[in-house]
């Protein structure tokens, strides 16, 4: 093969390359791990020499390799056999199925061997909907384990429940107080009921057997294999470090960052991995971030393309389902939420998240925080525009994690900073009819305005925050565009809906800004690397609801075809 002939080449489809101006050509040429060519058919296959594998595309789409920006991926591994039980939907459809997968994995287990599961959702529960009154209780958990501890974590990652050997291993009774920004669910006796929300979920997940450095490593291969499968190329892992990922796989996640360093290091991670650290735990307070930046410096990667530490992640407030995220109107039941940061008082604990976030906004990183409440949201906000005027930095680049509620306000002012903002569309998709009770019909529809965020000029990414959903971006882009509810098919704020090109950018280019890599990646553009994905079909013009059925035939990693179906 000479040297300038290209070693791949795509042709005779729809190259929809994310571009500034969002052209569609129709193939691409790449040689060694970069786009050298793209262009019409003609222009293309004119390239191909003796040695260049031409595929044939027959009118399918290539996109730019999809970038989920906000995907937990060390902890998605370990949600999966052998390291954990499927406890989600549609796996289970009732506390009774729950139970009869714990009591299989407890016949299975070594004696006293904790059980751990991922992926509940009362919504989904045959007894939580015949009676809203029915909660999880250890007691359904009791009775098929009552010597193994038993840790389920809902889908959300923000609630687990326990079973009373759990309890017991990990001190927790009547007395026990929860930590700050935590509750731990008492019952009409007194006693804990087996769930833990948000900050008291450490109470247990301390106690969790930490898993070793071969089981992350293979845990993260099994994830590269899944993501690849769908098309994915990149990923963000929010939140590595001593307060991090306890929450899905035990111990302290620096242990993750090693696993992932040492794949780059052995050539064995086929994909590009940002990391925002997480200095401190929900619940932190500024001396623990200072703390936490302290003894994880920056870690150093062999490949910084392939695996790059570039912010860190911060914990505002919960998440609107369990009413946790701080909203200014009160929820329907009572109650505004609350910031989930050290502080005896909310005045007090809005001082401690400012002084976090300018802690890290000097220490010169890029900070993603975890905000869900409108209040919440604002807080956020003002305190990245008084930390920057405080220590102007050129191109910081800061972002809201989730966002949900947030404001007109909120979104001008990142847009004036050139801050963005990280959305769950596929989640939108899968609780948009629990909002209606839980927020009232009118907030419910707002969720996730993802229309407003554009048009105010707002960098908008979107993500799966898996394994809190599937790391699909099919059902991402096909949420954006219809707004439809899964459970009923019902529009939620149809005048939030975007279109395929804001859908797409959402998943591809504009993750790159955030990666700080958009001059190297996130659109099929002369000089770019490599990273694409060939769709079995045309995806201009098909019905949006038809997005969900599409499949990934061909994905390409570093100019390499990594899946082929």
């Amino acid at each position: 093969m000479s040297d300038s002939s290209p070693t791949l080449i795509l042709t005779g489809g729809q190259v929809l390359t994310v571009d500034g101006d969002f052209t569609v050509a129709e193939g691409v040429a790449v040689r060694g791990r970069d786009i050298v060519a793209v262009g019409t058919d003609a222009e293309v296959r004119a390239l191909a020499g003796p040695d260049t594998r031409v595929v044939e595309l027959n009118g399918r789409t290539v996109l730019p390799g999809i970038n989920d920006s906000h995907l937990h991926g060390a902890a998605y591994g370990m949600t999966k056999p052998p390291f954990a039980i499927d406890v989600g939907h549609p796996t289970v459809g009732s506390i009774a199925d729950i139970a009869g997968a714990v009591e299989r994995a407890v016949r299975e287990a070594l004696p006293g061997e904790w059980v751990v599961g991922l992926g509940w959702d009362p919504g989904y529960l045959a007894e939580c909907l015949a009676d809203p009154r029915r909660f999880p209780h250890r007691r359904d958990l009791d009775a098929v384990a009552p010597d193994h501890p038993v840790c389920l974590t809902d889908f959300s990652a923000h609630m687990a429940w326990v079973n009373s050997a759990a309890l017991r291993a990990c001190g927790i009774d009547a007395e026990s107080a929860a930590p700050g920004g935590g509750v731990i669910d008492l019952g009409a006796d007194g006693q804990p009921t087996g769930i833990l929300r948000e900050a008291a979920q450490g109470l247990v997940q301390s106690g969790l057997p930490s898993p070793t450095l071969a089981e992350r490593r293979l845990a993260i291969q099994g994830v590269v294999r899944e993501l690849h499968s769908r098309g994915i190329t990149s990923y963000t892992e929010p939140g590595l470090g001593p307060g991090g990922d306890e929450t899905f796989s035990g111990g302290l996640s620096t242990d993750n960052w090693t696993a992932y360093a040492q794949l780059v290091v052995d050539g064995e991670l086929d994909a590009r991995i940002s990391v925002l650290l997480l200095p401190a735990p929900m619940g932190g307070s500024a001396d623990d971030v200072r703390k936490g930046l302290a003894e994880l410096r920056r870690p150093e990667s062999a490949d910084p393309r392939r695996l790059n530490a570039i912010g860190v992640k911060i914990f505002a407030d919960g998440v609107p389902p369990n009413r946790t995220a701080w909203m200014n109107d009160p929820y329907p039941e009572g109650g505004h939420g609350a910031l989930c940061v050290h502080g005896a008082t909310p005045a007090l604990q809005v001082d401690e998240l400012r002084e976090m976030i300018r802690v890290a906004h000097e220490a010169g990183f890029q900070l993603g925080v975890h905000v869900t409440g409108d209040r919440a949201i604002d807080t956020v906000v003002d305190a990245f525009v008084d930390a920057e005027t405080a220590a102007p930095r050129a191109d910081a680049r800061h972002y809201v994690i989730h966002g949900d509620f947030i404001g007109a306000q909120s979104l001008a002012k990142l847009a004036a900073h050139g801050y963005g903002v990280n959305m769950n569309p596929a989640i939108k998709w899968t609780i948009s009819d629990l909002m209606d009770e839980v927020v009232g019909p009118v907030r419910s529809a707002y969720q996730w305005p993802v229309r407003s965020a554009i048009e105010a000029g707002v960098r908008v990414c979107a993500s799966s925050d898996a394994p809190v959903t599937k790391p699909d971006w099919r059902q991402g882009v096909a949420a954006m565009l219809l707004r439809e509810s899964k459970a009923s098919g019902r529009p939620s704020g149809p005048e939030q809906c975007v279109t395929l090109a804001e859908a797409l950018r959402a998943y591809t280019a504009t993750p790159a800004w955030q990666d700080f890599a958009n001059d190297w990646k996130g659109s099929i553009e002369l000089g770019k690397i490599a990273d694409l994905c060939v769709l079995d079909r045309p995806l201009l013009d098909l019905d949006p609801h038809d997005i969900v059925e599409v499949e990934v035939d061909l994905t390409v990693f570093d100019g390499r075809v990594v899946f082929e179906r």
